[in-house]
């Protein structure tokens, strides 16, 4: 749960091509979906808005979250806050407090590190054609499972959880967190599946690149639309 634009990937072919998996692939049967900015609004949006909201010099927000966004997808890199918050092996309040330290606002003031979380993610949208897509998936007898890296587990709704997801796996209650290759094989395990019969959606190149080398059939969510046709194609739904 980031502001995908922040980190720095190496250009490669796009993940919207139309042909489901072929060859001696097992069949697709379960569909693993991130959360923040896949079945929400974009996460630019929510930081943008909070951003605005709690006046927050945009300069300093910036060169603190590269380093740190860029850093938590480095395979050799050390760990840095957005490893341990998402691990968690920090708390919230934590976190709060080592962002609100390399921030400020607007006016010089500090940022308020209390609740700083929840203000950050308080412009969080579900995005209705995502929900709708993901009760096509179960309606068609596919299994489906939620795999989010997470900034405060206060942030997902219990009851659309248990309405879209056979299984959910939150990073911080399983301390680990993606693109670490176990927790892809957690979530296909849940599900009962192998990963080559899971197709992985994410907002972040990098976690649908490690999916992808586990075997999963990868796609790079940008937009509902777009997503929701390819997993037609994938799995060919009603």
């Amino acid at each position: 749960m980031f502001d995908p634009q922040l980190t720095s990937q190496p250009a490669r072919p796009s993940h919207d091509g139309t042909a489901a998996p072929a060859g001696d692939r097992p069949p697709l049967r379960g569909v693993i979906a991130d959360w923040g900015g896949v079945m929400t609004n974009p996460i630019t949006e929510t930081v943008r808005a909070w951003i605005t909201a709690d006046e927050i010099d945009y300069d300093s927000y910036h060169a603190v979250m590269k380093a740190w966004v860029t850093g938590a997808y480095v395979v050799a890199g050390e760990d840095n806050p957005i490893h341990v918050l998402e691990r968690g092996e920090c708390s919230n309040e934590e976190f709060e407090q080592m962002l609100a330290a390399q921030i400020v606002r607007r006016d010089g003031g500090p940022v308020a590190a209390a609740g700083l979380l929840d203000r950050m993610f308080a412009a969080t949208v579900l995005s209705e054609p995502m929900q709708d897509l993901l009760r096509r998936v179960r309606g068609a007898g596919l299994k489906t499972a939620l795999l989010s890296n997470s900034w405060g587990i206060s942030a997902y709704p219990a009851d659309v959880l248990a309405d879209l997801f056979d299984a959910v796996v939150i990073s911080a209650v399983v301390g680990m967190r993606k693109p670490e290759e176990r927790i892809f094989r957690h979530a296909a395990g849940l599900l009962g599946l192998d990963p080559a019969e899971c197709v992985f959606i994410d907002d972040i190149e990098a976690n649908v690149q490690a999916a992808e080398a586990l075997g999963m059939t990868g796609v790079l969510h940008a937009e509902p639309a777009a997503t929701a046709a390819r997993l037609a194609s994938l799995l060919a739904l009603p």
